[in-house]
């Protein structure tokens, strides 16, 4: 067959066509563009929408710790023979009680605290100018002078309120996000086992039994620890309030619920409510507050080498390095509520390092 007579689909571009073939090979440069930047756009905003959820993140994920951690005490009810239910609804009124006590402990004092010092700071200023030392301070610095200039200023009044008004905001949305998180913690408390089940059914189902048995060994420890932690933190906050109510401290109980608290923050909670504590009692008089902070830093070595290995022996297996890193890592990334998880979380991967990870590379 000639060249004259093949078909047209054999034919060649011709010299005509050799333009019109360029031009569709050639790129949409705006169109690239546009999709380009359209994703950007989506990416930025999708991150912006999970920045502005951060804080409902973090809702669920304490909550869901909350009932992963009450579901061993939840267990231990039912063995008693109470219906799921009953023994959810017994552990939400025992935190409800808790609570309850906890602010009925603590605001009291501090109202009171806070009238003494109101009524007493004319009398303690009146007192302050007549001292030599105050005069002398006047003298230099002009002290009451510019105590009456920042009193006299407009905007010291907006100060003032903007401040009340910041307060208040934070107490709104402490109390909101308690509330919050006892809500979640009902429901996921409830539904527990049902997220459980869903969450291995996206495992093939040549693994999922594997996955179940690491898994539930997971929420086991999850649960072991955070029941050792309240455990170490009750006995904390008892041995606090009998050490404070024989000492004849006015405010033992309220001290001792707040040296029972902070011993849930790893590493530095002990710490810090045996300074809140001592710095309480310092306050009436400073040799017993050397006493009191003697005391719970005797206490704290104790809770740190005797207690607290024991109760935790079996709930993690971590090395202590890890749960520094992990404590360290997790407050660094979430604050406070990272500090409380890391502990955990490292104990999780540190077992499917050991279940999974590792003999599959001893397999090799």
């Amino acid at each position: 067959m000639t060249a004259s007579k093949r078909p047209p689909a054999e034919r060649g571009p011709g010299p005509g066509q050799l333009a019109t073939v360029e031009e569709v090979r050639r790129p949409n440069y705006f169109l690239l563009g546009f999709v380009g930047a359209l994703g950007v756009l989506s990416a930025w905003l999708l991150v912006q929408a999970l920045v502005s959820a951060r804080a409902v993140f973090v809702y669920i994920l304490v909550a869901l710790f909350l009932a992963i951690g009450l579901n061993p005490v939840i267990e231990a009810l039912r063995r008693l023979r109470l219906p799921r239910w009953a023994a959810i609804l017994t552990v939400c009124l025992a935190l409800v009680l808790f609570l309850t006590v906890f602010v009925w402990a603590l605001v009291p004092p501090l109202t009171q605290q806070v009238s003494s010092f109101a009524s007493s700071l004319p009398t303690s200023l009146d007192q302050l100018q007549h001292s030599a030392f105050f005069r002398s301070l006047d003298q230099r610095y002009n002290v009451i002078g510019r105590i009456e200039s920042a009193l006299s200023d407009g905007s010291f009044g907006q100060q003032i309120f903007g401040g009340l008004v910041g307060v208040g905001q934070v107490v709104f949305n402490s109390l909101f996000a308690t509330f919050t998180v006892l809500i979640l913690t009902l429901f996921f408390m409830a539904s527990l086992h049902g997220i459980m089940d869903v969450s291995y059914r996206f495992v093939p189902r040549s693994s999922r039994a594997a996955v179940r048995e690491i898994g539930d060994e997971i929420v086991q420890r999850i649960g072991a620890f955070i029941a050792g932690q309240l455990l170490v933190a009750a006995l904390g906050g008892v041995v606090a309030f009998l050490f404070l109510w024989l000492t004849g401290s006015a405010y033992a109980l309220t001290l001792a619920l707040v040296v029972a608290v902070t011993a849930l923050i790893p590493l530095i909670g002990t710490t810090i409510g045996a300074l809140v504590a001592s710095l309480a009692v310092a306050i009436g008089d400073p040799w017993m507050g050397l006493v009191t902070l003697a005391f719970f830093l005797v206490y704290q070595q104790i809770e740190s080498y005797v207690i607290a290995p024991r109760v935790m022996r079996h709930a993690v297996d971590v090395v202590p390095t890890v749960n520094i890193t992990a404590a360290l890592l997790g407050g660094a990334l979430m604050g406070l509520v990272g500090a409380l998880i890391a502990i955990p979380t490292a104990a999780a991967l540190t077992l499917v390092l050991k279940k999974v990870v590792f003999p599959r590379l001893e397999e090799r």
